[in-house]
C-alpha cells in the first residue's frame, strides 16, 4: 500500500471511529454495569447482556442469536471470566456480520454492465436519501465515472432543488420535470439521456412518502417497468436508505420497503449523531440484505463503504 493510500485509509478509519463514538460509549457503559461485582459469565450476566444489546437497538431476534452463541461458548469452555466478555461479544458480532453480509465490496467500484449502471434509491423523507445520492455521485465522479441523476421525487420541490444543488456541486447532469409529474416519466427521460450520452452510472431519486402507503409498491413497480424499456435489466440495484438514529423505526421501514420492492442493498445514515449504531448489526442479520454504505458524518467523504471488520473494530477497540 502506497503512502497516500495508507494516509487515506487511516483518515477513513479515524472518521469511522469518531462516527461510532456515541454507540461505543453507550454499549460499554451498559456492559460495565452488566458485569459489576461479577468475575464469571453466568446466567445473570447473560440476562444483563441481553438487556444491553436490546436497549442498544440490536433488535430482539438478533440479540437472542448472539446470546445463544455466547451461552454455547461459556458451556463449552466451562469458565469464562467477565474480563473476556468484550472480546467474545466482538467475535460473535463479527461472525454474525460475516455470515449476513458476504457480498461486501472494498470500494465504490461498480460491476460492469451493458449500458449505464442504474441505481434506484428508495426510503422515507428525512432519512438522508438525497444527500446519500449526492455523496455517491461525488464518489463515482472521483473515480472518473460519468454520472446522471434523476429527480423522480416530483412531489417535493425541496427534494428536486436539493438534488440540483448536489448536481452542480459534483458536476453531473440532473434530469427533472415540473412538480407533480409522473416519476416514471422522469426515470424514462433520465435513462434515455444517460444512455444517449454514454453515461456510466444513473442514480434515480424516488418519492419519500410514508412507507405504509399502499400505492408505494405500484409506483416503484411502474418506475422499474419504464426503466426496462430503455435498459432491460434496470435497475441493477434498489438501494434502501435508512436513518440509523431512528433505531427500531429503521427496522419497521426496512420491513415495509422489502415487502414493497426487491431491495438489493442498504445505506444506513446518521450514525455519527446517535448511540443507536447497533441497529446496523440487527438489520444486517434480520433482512439478509448487504449493508453497502454507512454515513458517519456530514462531509462529502463521510459516506463510507461498509466494512464489517472495521465497523466491529471501531465498536470494540
Amino acid at each position: 500500500m502506497g503512502i497516500f493510500s495508507s494516509i487515506f485509509s487511516r483518515e477513513k478509519k479515524e472518521t469511522l471511529d469518531k462516527g461510532l463514538e456515541k454507540t461505543k460509549q453507550n454499549i460499554f457503559t451498559k456492559l460495565a454495569r452488566a458485569v459489576v461485582g461479577k468475575s464469571k459469565v453466568d446466567d445473570e450476566v447473560l440476562d444483563n447482556l441481553e438487556e444491553v444489546l436490546i436497549t442498544s437497538d440490536v433488535g430482539v431476534d438478533t440479540t437472542l442469536k448472539i446470546i445463544e452463541r455466547i451461552q454455547q461458548r461459556v458451556e463449552r469452555d466451562k469458565y469464562v471470566g467477565t474480563d473476556e466478555l468484550n472480546a467474545i461479544l466482538r467475535d460473535e458480532i463479527a461472525a454474525l456480520l460475516e455470515e449476513n453480509n458476504s457480498t461486501e465490496t472494498e470500494d465504490f467500484s461498480l460491476p460492469n454492465v451493458d449500458g449505464p449502471y442504474v441505481i434506484m434509491v428508495v426510503g422515507v423523507n428525512g432519512v438522508g436519501k438525497t444527500t446519500t445520492i449526492g455523496k455517491l455521485a461525488a464518489q463515482y465522479t472521483k473515480l472518473g465515472k460519468k454520472v446522471y441523476l434523476g429527480a423522480a421525487d416530483t412531489f417535493r420541490a425541496a427534494a428536486v432543488e436539493q438534488l440540483c444543488i448536489w448536481g452542480e456541486r459534483v458536476g453531473c447532469p440532473v434530469i427533472k420535470q415540473k412538480m407533480g409529474s409522473d416519476p416514471a416519466s422522469v426515470a424514462f427521460d433520465t435513462l434515455s439521456s444517460a444512455k444517449a450520452n454514454n453515461a456510466d452510472v444513473v442514480i434515480i431519486d424516488t418519492a419519500g412518502r410514508l412507507h405504509n402507503k399502499v400505492n408505494l409498491m405500484n409506483e416503484l413497480s411502474k418506475i422499474k417497468q419504464v426503466m426496462q424499456k430503455i435498459i432491460p435489466n434496470a435497475p441493477h440495484d434498489v438501494m434502501l436508505v435508512l436513518d440509523g438514529s431512528t433505531g427500531q423505526n429503521a427496522f419497521e421501514q426496512a420491513k415495509q420497503f422489502t415487502k414493497a420492492t426487491e431491495v438489493s442493498s442498504l445505506a444506513i445514515t446518521k450514525l455519527d449523531g446517535t448511540a443507536k449504531g447497533g441497529v446496523v448489526i440487527g438489520i444486517s442479520d434480520q433482512f439478509k440484505i448487504p449493508v453497502r454504505y454507512i454515513g458517519v458524518g456530514e462531509g462529502i467523504d463521510h459516506l463510507q463503504v461498509f466494512n464489517k471488520r472495521e465497523f466491529v473494530d471501531s465498536l470494540f477497540k
